[in-house]
């Protein structure tokens, strides 16, 4: 049987019974499984809202619901169609699982869904607060290279590697700070849904994309942030 065209939660209909399937994974007139709609985004899969504080206990529950009635092992018997579908959505279940489970991933697939981040174009300029700091780093870790190199005696290898350590230590907490407050900018993402339900349709556009804006400021410098102590962790695992 070839693949029925896939219509939008809104106007889905089943392609087997053709009654309103509402977008649902199962039809609930006949129990076939449905095409995931055109357009459905990670939370919609879940029945969730786009805000970015889940509850991680109801979502595990849904997923573990969801996985259970869409796994391939309930249409070893059903259509080749049919089957196509159960593998195409467990998959998809898992990839949106996975994002949503983790906050970080989460904050990064809203802005991704809404066209302002794009995967190999984030910016890795260092922030101007830190160009001081992170010069130092360089400069501390560039001797630790030709200490290394050169075989300097372990007093010099230990002192610097007290100081890197110390800079770990910094950037660590710098990293910290940037999780809280993409949690608190996260919190006004929702707080605004609660405020109105058109705000995700567009009303409040400029608050909407203000907050936006700054999660993906704070993404940039995080993974910035990131990056340096891994290039700490990187070259005192080798010292």
């Amino acid at each position: 049987m070839s693949a029925p065209t896939t219509n939008t939660a809104a106007s889905a209909v089943c392609w087997s019974c053709q009654a309103a399937s509402g977008g649902e994974p199962c039809c609930p007139a006949c129990g076939k499984i449905q095409p995931l709609p055109r357009n459905t985004d990670y939370f919609a899969f879940f029945g969730l809202p786009g805000k970015l504080r889940l509850d991680a206990a109801e979502l595990e529950k849904r997923f573990h619901q969801l996985s259970w009635k869409l796994h391939p092992d309930n249409f070893v018997c059903a259509s080749e169609y049919e089957r196509e579908l159960s593998l195409d959505r467990s998959a998809q279940l898992n990839d949106a699982y996975r994002t949503l489970r983790d906050p970080i991933r989460r904050v990064e697939y809203l802005l991704a869904r809404e066209g302002l981040r794009k995967e190999g174009q984030q910016k890795q300029q260092a922030p101007p607060e830190l160009l001081e700091e992170v010069f130092e780093l360089n400069e501390s870790l560039d001797e630790l290279r030709r200490t290394r190199q050169t075989g300097g005696d372990g007093a010099e290898m230990a002192a610097l590697r007290r100081s890197l350590e110390a800079a770990q230590k910094n950037f660590e907490e710098k990293l910290a700070e940037v999780d809280a407050e993409l949690d608190q900018v996260s919190g006004q993402w929702d707080a605004a849904l609660d405020v109105s339900t058109a705000f995700s349709a567009g009303a409040d556009a400029a608050a909407r994309k203000k907050l936006m804006t700054r999660m993906n400021e704070l993404l940039n410098r995080r993974s910035y942030i990131r990056n340096l102590v891994a290039n700490v962790q990187t070259e005192l695992a080798e010292a």
